[in-house]
């Protein structure tokens, strides 16, 4: 029986698999978590998926406890601003698309939708409400949508079934300074030290790691979350790191976090703005935003990413210290190797372009749950964990590499190389298809990624990739239904955008 995990590295991804470990498996297994002092942070995951509802009540936290706590926020969306290169817009939001007479909503509007009205405002309730800049729940504490409201207790992401309609924005640091404190007190050992060696049988597998002064820390599994070093499962275990430049080439990113006048309203959504060389983030926190700037250094410098950040964002304030980050974009051959299982930075990272840092490392960790090994440490149940996690990165992958593709942009040298570039296998049949008519489910990536049929096309056609005809059979339908569907959102859009509170009112009342 394993009996002992060692977390090498802290943060978010090692808070988030020690207080993961603990709620599953409890006094039953020893974890140990070590973590240099010396060692900073990224700390810039500040957005999430929707699915991140599943981790936070698999642990049994209260959304209005920990939130205030994390200096939290809302996110009903992604608004992606400038990537026909004319200041226009739309969202990508978390709403799945309604069917009408066994056709999508979206099929419909390319066959009577009003083309001078954005497929997003007529498609989805959820572009009206961030416009409005509203909060998803009444001042009582109450969803809009009541019935995908409460608890799911301890289920995982396979279990989703309907789509819930909204994720958080929240302070990196203050998360894992949160789950330090949930974990420790459910029994995980914190062990502040710089780790000096690392050491290993004849076998090859790790058995403890020396640290300076707490001497050495043994256990069974080793669990990798230090990040882009990969110092067990890269350094140590010389395991392949295979890269993804050649169709994602974005591999630096400069950040600043900008304090925001409390009396200003807060967007409940993520900002992805296209920029000359890369695109710019714009998270809204309690109290503060965060900015950053994700580009390819082979199209500008860190120093001219800085001041076109600076800027955009925060012009004067050269008080604000900016953090410069070089990113390790592509994922391991495999991230469980031996008796070590990479999570987080360390196992695999694409651009945060939809914010799948932080559920990357959920999905490793449920996962790693799933999988977890005996004394036998049998192979199969290692390759499927190497499998699945393998297949959700590169699903992820071409989804990313959809939008440089599918974006109508082409004015700098950086976006003309974006029509240029390679793509995954796969994509370009999908984009192909996609010029004739919407995705589907049978159509996208096979094999579970995060992504659903709707988030392919909402980017598709927010982008301008855009089927050349509706679906032959519509012509021999009668449309009122439709007709009907698309003034019941609307109707219903203005309804919540009536009773709704806005996004700060709600967050300033639950921060009291």
């Amino acid at each position: 029986m394993i009996r002992s995990v060692v977390i090498v590295g802290g943060g978010t991804a090692g808070w988030m698999t020690a207080s993961y470990l603990k709620a599953a498996f409890g006094d039953r297994l020893d974890v140990t978590l070590v973590e240099s002092p010396r060692v900073k942070r990224i700390g810039v995951g500040e957005a999430t998926f929707s699915t991140v509802r599943h981790f936070f009540d698999y642990l049994g936290l209260d959304e209005a406890d920990w939130l205030p706590k994390c200096a939290g926020g809302y996110k009903l969306g992604i608004r992606f601003e400038n990537w026909a290169g004319n200041g226009e817009h739309f969202y990508h939001p978390f709403e799945r698309l309604r069917v009408v007479d066994g056709f999508s909503i979206a099929d419909w509007w390319l066959a009577l939708g009003d083309r001078s009205e954005s497929f997003d405002r007529s498609c989805f309730i959820t572009t009206a409400l961030c416009e409005a800049k509203r909060s998803p729940r009444l001042l009582d504490g109450s969803l809009f949508s009541s019935g995908l409201d409460g608890s799911l207790g301890r289920s995982t992401l396979d279990e989703q079934r309907a789509q819930f309609p909204y994720a958080y924005h929240f302070d990196a640091d203050k998360v894992a300074e949160y789950l330090a404190g949930l974990a420790t007190k459910n029994g995980v050992r914190h062990v502040v030290d710089d780790v000096q060696h690392v050491a290993q049988d004849e076998r090859g597998w790790i058995t403890h790691v020396r640290t300076a002064a707490h001497g050495d820390v043994a256990g069974d599994l080793f669990v990798d979350c230090t990040g882009f070093r990969g110092l067990l499962i890269n350094q140590t275990l010389g395991t392949e790191f295979e890269s993804f430049e050649d169709v994602l080439p974005n591999n630096r990113a400069v950040a600043l976090r900008v304090p925001r006048d409390e009396a200003t309203d807060m967007n409940p959504y993520t900002t992805a703005r296209a920029m000359n060389a890369g695109w710019m983030w714009t998270i809204p926190l309690f109290r503060r935003n965060g900015n950053g700037y994700v580009y390819s250094d082979r199209f500008i410098s860190p120093e001219e990413a800085e001041h076109e950040l600076r800027q955009a964002v925060a012009p004067g304030r050269d008080d604000l210290e900016a953090n410069h980050i070089r990113m390790r974009i592509g994922r391991n051959r495999d991230s469980w190797v031996n008796n070590c299982v990479a999570i987080g930075l360390s196992s695999a990272f694409v651009e945060p372009l939809e914010s799948t840092g932080i559920f990357f490392i959920q999905h490793g960790i449920e996962q790693l749950v799933r999988y977890f090994p005996d004394e036998r440490w049998d192979p199969v149940p290692i390759a499927a964990y190497n499998d699945r996690v393998a297949h959700a990165v590169e699903g992820v992958k071409e989804f990313l590499v959809l939008h440089y593709k599918s974006a109508q942009r082409d004015d700098t040298p950086y976006w003309k190389e974006a029509k240029l570039r390679a793509m995954p296998e796969g994509l370009r049949a999908k984009l192909d298809l996609a010029g004739s008519r919407l995705l589907d489910e049978e159509t996208i990536y096979a094999r579970y990624h995060g992504f659903e049929s709707y988030s392919w096309n909402a980017m598709n056609l927010g982008l301008g990739r855009i089927p050349r005809t509706p679906p032959p059979a519509l012509a021999h339908m009668d449309p009122a239904n439709a007709r009907a569907e698309f003034a019941r959102i609307k109707a219903e859009a203005d309804e919540l955008v009536a009773a709704l509170p806005s996004c700060h009112e709600y967050l300033a009342k639950i921060n009291d």
